[in-house]
């Protein structure tokens, strides 16, 4: 259900996020690869790079109003293992280079609580004994 849900947010991107798209796109910050409203759980976030555990949001003016939702919102994200880096559209729009600065700095430096491996069957390990 949330792919669907996803799939016409991609479709209908915001001014900002296309901006911000067009620079974390093919690999352009620290080689990572970022999805577009990509989905985690129940919620579907601005965009991630699941390799290095990473969630960057952009909040329009709506969200001042939703503060609880949202902080619930980080604090699921968080508890997944997932960092989350929020920005404002118009620090995107007005001054791009500090937040992928942020980016680039977030995906520069290890996660600080690694989540354990992600994989599918069992582990490689126990496997072969």
């Amino acid at each position: 259900m949330n792919r669907g849900l996803a799939r016409g947010l991609r479709r209908r991107q915001t001014d900002c996020e296309r901006v911000l798209w067009w620079q974390l796109r093919d690999r352009q910050i620290h080689r990572a690869k970022f999805r577009r409203e990509h989905p985690i759980g129940s919620y579907i976030v601005d965009f991630c790079c699941p390799a290095h555990w990473l969630v960057v949001e952009v909040d329009g003016g709506h969200h001042g109003t939703q503060i609880p939702a949202d902080e619930r919102r980080t604090e699921f994200l968080i508890h997944r293992g997932y960092r989350v880096l929020r920005f404002w559209d118009h620090e995107v729009l007005g001054n791009l280079e500090p937040v992928l600065q942020a980016i680039e700095n977030a995906l520069s430096h290890p996660h600080p609580n690694p989540p354990p491996p992600r994989g599918r069957g069992k582990d490689k390990a126990t496997a072969s004994v």
